[in-house]
């Protein structure tokens, strides 16, 4: 699955999902994942997102995602609405399974399940799961993904490439032994899953002043980073050499040939730091055990700047609609 493009979102979505209500502080904007609105004395942060590019787990993975992006903006996961719909009446037990997964990955974030709708459509060829998650700010302050300012660092949290390494490695598996990775290597991908959350280091960094905070969905990190400078005006330059890419990440991509740049990695933490946070920042990473890279710096200009070997290649295109994990499901059709 693969969103549509920027420009046809400008065209022939936004036009429509423009509202007068004042108790919206937060509405739909691009690569702004949540929404926010005012209620009572509190703001409501919500968010939904769906889950078609997997099949194991995606009960579990449906739940991590959609909260990722909630902790993304400083505020803790509350409630989840869960849509599962499986291709036929016949699979009671993928829809039990889906939903095991799914209350399994709730309470790991300390969600509950409020209501949802479950079904079967003849379709869809591999299950489809939704998930609405809330929280309340509480006092917080939400941080926005259009919050980076010139001078700040850029830190990347675990690594890159993360869930779809995983994700080839489980749905992907016969192609991943054709292509010579070993058994080994397969299960040392699948376990990377485990890793998909970024709620612990999102609340903590949140806290010490985050200027702006971003989950690594489609697109990979340099979607991700592409959106944070767009929405806030500004550069984000990139030294390569400083990248996160798990030694078992390489493997896969040069087995499936893919950039992991641009690989899907929910599970990454894109977040801008001011320099008078930075030990602090630092600190707490080390303190809840979470590994991360000092990548770059905020500075003028627009777009992302990849500093390569003494090379620099800059980007200016968002492409929301280009994926690697989209492409490795049009290879190798399940």
């Amino acid at each position: 699955m693969s969103k549509f493009s920027l420009d046809v979102l400008q065209r022939r979505v936004f036009p429509f999902v423009h509202a007068e209500d004042p108790d919206i502080i937060l509405g739909a904007a691009f690569g702004e994942d949540v929404a926010m609105t005012r209620v009572g004395d509190d703001i409501l942060v919500s968010h939904v997102d769906p889950i078609v590019g997997a099949i194991s787990n995606i009960g579990w993975l449906a739940v991590h995602v959609a909260c990722n992006d909630i902790a993304t903006a400083g505020i803790p996961p509350r409630w989840i609405q869960l849509l599962v719909l499986v291709p036929s009446k016949e699979d009671e037990a993928l829809l039990e399974e889906i939903m095991r997964d799914a209350s399994r990955a709730a309470g790991e974030v300390g969600a509950a399940i409020i209501g949802g709708h479950s079904g079967y459509s003849a379709g869809i060829s591999r299950p489809l799961v939704a998930v609405t998650a809330l929280g309340k700010a509480e006092g917080r302050t939400p941080v926005r993904t259009g919050g980076a300012r010139v001078g700040d660092h850029v830190f990347v949290t675990k690594g890159i490439a993360l869930e779809g390494t995983a994700i080839l490695a489980e749905d992907f598996i016969d192609v991943a032994r054709d292509l010579g990775l070993s058994e080994s290597e397969i299960l040392a991908a699948r376990n990377i899953m485990s890793s998909v959350s970024v709620q612990q280091e999102a609340l903590a960094l949140s806290e010490l002043g985050a200027t702006a905070m971003h989950d690594v969905t489609r697109g990979g990190l340099l979607e991700t980073l592409l959106e944070i400078s767009l929405l806030s005006g500004v550069c984000i330059q990139v030294d390569t050499a400083q990248l996160p890419i798990p030694p078992i990440v390489k493997r896969f991509a040069e087995a499936f040939q893919f950039d992991p740049l641009r690989m899907i990695s929910s599970g990454t933490l894109a977040v801008t730091i001011a320099p008078a946070q930075l030990a602090g920042a630092c600190a707490a990473l080390d303190e809840i055990g979470i590994v991360y890279a000092d990548i770059g710096q905020v500075v003028l200009g627009e777009g992302v700047r990849l500093l390569h070997k003494g090379e620099t290649v800059k980007f200016t295109e968002v492409r929301c609609e280009e994926d690697e994990l989209a492409r490795m499901w049009e290879l190798y059709p399940r």
